[in-house]
């Protein structure tokens, strides 16, 4: 058990340096992290883009890739991948993609999703 006798006190200086660390991280969640409902879709099949659509639609689409087709629905603002013909179905296991910035890809069909927005969303992802 510490002995809290022993601790040092914190000075004035001391709160004002956490005060100002708390203000600079509420800044930077505030201005950095972007939650924008997504406007448009991308989707890309191999190295070109095969449509840019609004989501303000309900559609079905067919992509085809190098192991068949891939199909994609497009719900009143929402997107997801309904089909695909690789192993694993991780593109269909994805889910509804809502937001600017999201993506769902099918690798082994070389069939890709992107949310687009208002504004360029960066992440860890873009290239």
């Amino acid at each position: 058990m510490p002995n809290w006798n022993r601790l040092p006190r914190l000075l004035a200086g001391d709160w004002l340096l956490l005060l100002a660390g708390l203000v600079a991280v509420a800044w930077l969640f505030a201005s950095l992290w972007h939650d924008e409902p997504a406007g448009r879709l991308r989707i890309r099949a191999g190295d070109h883009v095969f449509a840019t659509l609004s989501l303000d639609q309900k559609r079905t689409l067919e992509v085809p890739g190098p192991q068949g087709i891939s199909r994609i629905m497009i719900d009143h603002g929402k997107v997801r991948f309904e089909s695909s013909p690789c192993r694993n179905q991780y593109c269909v296991h994805q889910g509804w993609l809502t937001h600017a910035g999201q993506a769902a890809v099918c690798l082994p069909n070389q069939v890709s999703v992107e949310l687009l927005g208002n504004e360029k969303v960066y992440d860890s992802i873009n290239y």
